[in-house]
């Protein structure tokens, strides 16, 4: 299964997804995938998460606590989260203020090691 086609899963089945995205934390997509009329621009968003995303990186090993698992973001229009899938790729996920994040959360998470695998 092709990066889009995880991505348009995770987004369907989320109920309240706006978008996927995977993204390395430079801000260069790799892949996305937008619901029809999301009204929000994913990958903007993900490119400026990016740089925050590479701090807090940074912090985390600095600290020597572990590898970057998971980022949530929740402001009054949308949610954003995002799961580390490598040393330098993430994938995020951007629902509506509205959807399950609990289930966007779990999607992730379900699908994060098959990501990782079609990366290398």
């Amino acid at each position: 299964m092709g990066f889009k086609a995880i991505l348009k899963t995770i987004v369907e089945d989320s109920c309240g997804g706006l978008g996927g995205v995977i993204m390395g934390y430079d801000g260069i997509a790799i892949d996305e995938y937008l619901h029809e009329g999301g009204g929000v621009d994913v990958q903007m968003l993900a490119v400026e998460y990016a740089s925050v995303l590479k701090e807090i990186k940074r912090t985390i090993g600095v600290l020597k606590t572990g590898e970057l698992e998971e980022v949530s973001i929740i402001s009054e229009q949308c949610s954003v989260i995002v799961r580390g899938i490598s040393d330098d790729f993430f994938v995020a996920l951007v629902m509506g203020a509205e959807g399950n994040f609990g289930k966007g959360r779990y999607l992730l998470k379900r699908a994060a090691p098959g990501l990782r695998e079609a990366l290398q």
